[in-house]
């Protein structure tokens, strides 16, 4: 029973270190990608053309990195 409990206890903290990581990367994607959001806020553009090509050149960014990340 000693070895079930000692496995039991190391899945446990395997999962809590998984979990934490997981969150830890996903708040560092969210920061990432608020910054590139933040400065299309922060923008003036002289007209929704320019405003639309910054939110194109955002939506191929997180494309690209999709791309990468599916690749492995």
């Amino acid at each position: 029973m000693a070895d079930m409990e000692k496995q039991a206890a190391l899945l446990k903290e395997i999962q809590l270190r998984f979990d934490r990581k997981v969150k830890e990367s996903e708040i560092s994607l969210l920061e990432y990608w608020k910054e590139h959001l933040d400065r299309v806020g922060a923008m003036k553009p002289e007209g929704i053309a320019a405003l639309q090509v910054q939110v194109k050149n955002i939506a191929e960014m997180m494309a690209n990195r999709i791309r990468m990340l599916k690749r492995g």
